[in-house]
């Protein structure tokens, strides 16, 4: 039972904040995230609601629309991205960050007739929330830290994300990249029109 209409939904889906249904903290505890993305799973199950209340991040659960299981989640925050413009000069682009992003290895595995959870995620639900915070507090880019794995970088880049040229991501990687996302890839698409 939904205590708060949703943020977003579709026919399949809807989207609510991890903390608008106080059942969501019982479905935490069911997440299952792919064996590779083992942090994915920690952080959604002992770090989310401490960064809610520290409003360091907002944290959404993809439900199924039929039985209310937990399909996905994602985290959003805000960001900015130091660009090196000279040796000595920087600027910065505002942006939108999904610092995690996983779907529900259970669910997939029962559901197995639904598929591309996480790209259906992403265009339906991720992609607008991001264009409709940017529209508030102005951001140019949906970035993100991809594991470094070909088959995720290649998904990401299937999604319109890029990489930034190698100068500039190293660029990146030396002011801003949180030590949890070490060895993960940065990519960004633009999310404004200009």
């Amino acid at each position: 039972m939904r205590h708060m209409p949703p943020v977003l939904e579709s026919e399949d889906f809807w989207v609510e904040h991890l903390t608008d249904v106080p059942d969501n903290l019982r479905l935490l505890k069911a997440f299952r995230s792919h064996g590779n993305a083992s942090g994915l799973e920690m952080y959604l199950k002992e770090l989310a609601i401490r960064d809610e209340k520290a409003h360091e991040s907002r944290t959404y659960l993809v439900k199924d629309a039929m039985t209310g299981e937990l399909a996905a989640y994602f985290s959003l925050r805000s960001c900015l991205i130091p660009i090196s413009v000279t040796k000595t000069l920087f600027d910065t682009i505002p942006a939108i960050e999904i610092s995690n992003f996983a779907v529900n290895e259970d669910y997939r595995a029962k559901q197995r007739a639904v598929s591309k959870i996480g790209a259906y995620a992403f265009v339906k639900f991720i992609r607008p929330l991001a264009i409709q915070a940017s529209t508030i507090i102005g951001a140019k880019w949906l970035c993100l830290y991809a594991l470094p794995e070909m088959k995720l970088i290649d998904y990401y880049s299937g999604l319109g994300f890029t990489r930034l040229d190698k100068d500039r991501e190293l660029f990146v990687y030396s002011h801003v990249k949180p030590k949890y996302d070490q060895d993960c890839i940065f990519m960004y698409q633009n999310i404004c029109s200009e």
